[in-house]
């Protein structure tokens, strides 16, 4: 494979030129503006011909137009002779719709994926999907990656006693017992019934927290309204203190104003989304740039990418 080159839209610059750091090269030269109207302006300013190009962009907010800058870039760098282009997406919108779960909706991440396909993308890497089946959505190879070990590596060091990994939903309770079974600590799950896509009924704790330091584990915070309410059901089933950790720091609406009225002493969120100003003196931002580095380095040389699949 010839030369790597590394390119970003303005959906997260900052984690891309940390990237190219770890990885010792300037990031790609590209120009991703706006014409009067708004629409969106690609171009690519250096040769890219036979080299192997990869493109950091997450689809967060604003998701639509960061979104349409990534089609757009893999679009120039094919029609430029990129030799394959590899669409880096640390945070994959339009993940939470993965399957009809009521009539007359869309499978928005089916049409996303599909929409990154035709663009002309060779291969995906990306990390903690909403929903791991999403990778099967794509016609393309898929990388997974998962935050986990930035994490785990995190409260490892923090050394929290008497300690409780919490599963927010049945749903997240995979990721959460591989959480716990890494740091050697228990398992508790709640009880959740989802009453709209950003609001949910919290019914009953299972598993043991009273007396105990309760970690919420789940791939993402939206609105914080879930992670709130499981906060104040866990200190009323007894536990002293909540902490939180995900992999995506949506942090849309209210979030930071109700983490900030929260019982929750400390959320712990990586890089993958930019903040772009949002601040709390209880959120804390642990980076993913060696590990996206680390897996894009691997692709490039050929060399298998599961040693980071933890």
């Amino acid at each position: 494979m010839n030369q790597l080159k590394l390119f970003s839209g303005n959906g997260n610059m900052a984690l891309a030129k940390s990237v190219a750091q770890h990885l010792r090269m300037p990031l790609g030269k590209a120009y991703v503006g706006r014409f009067p109207d708004a629409e969106i302006e690609i171009k690519i300013l250096e040769n890219v011909r036979g080299t192997d190009a990869f493109i950091l962009q997450p689809t967060s907010e604003p998701a639509n137009d960061n979104l349409m800058e990534l089609l757009l870039l893999i679009d120039a760098l094919r029609r430029a002779s990129a030799s394959r282009i590899t669409a880096v997406i640390p945070y994959f919108g339009y993940g939470r719709q993965d399957r009809k779960a009521q009539p007359r909706v869309p499978i928005s991440s089916k049409l996303v994926s599909n929409l990154i396909t035709t663009a002309g993308a060779d291969r995906v890497l990306t990390m903690d999907l909403h929903a791991a089946q999403i990778q099967g959505f794509f016609d393309i190879p898929v990388d997974h990656l998962y935050a986990n070990p930035v994490l785990i590596d995190y409260f490892r060091k923090k050394k929290i006693k008497d300690t409780v990994v919490v599963s927010p939903d049945a749903g997240g309770v995979e990721r959460a017992r591989a959480f716990a079974k890494r740091l050697n600590y228990d398992l508790a799950i709640i009880d959740k019934r989802r009453t709209s896509a950003t609001d949910a009924e919290m019914l009953h704790v299972v598993g043991d927290v009273n007396g105990k330091n309760a970690l919420i584990i789940d791939d993402l915070v939206d609105t914080a309204g879930t992670l709130v309410k499981g906060c104040q059901a866990l200190i009323k089933n007894g536990a002293k203190s909540v902490y939180a950790a995900c992999a995506h720091g949506v942090l849309a609406g209210p979030a930071i104003e109700r983490i900030e009225n929260s019982p929750l002493k400390e959320l712990v969120i990586t890089d993958s989304i930019a903040l772009n100003g949002k601040k709390s003196d209880k959120i804390k931002v642990l980076t993913v740039a060696p590990l996206l580095s680390e897996a894009i380095k691997r692709i490039h040389e050929e060399r298998t990418v599961s040693g980071l699949f933890v």
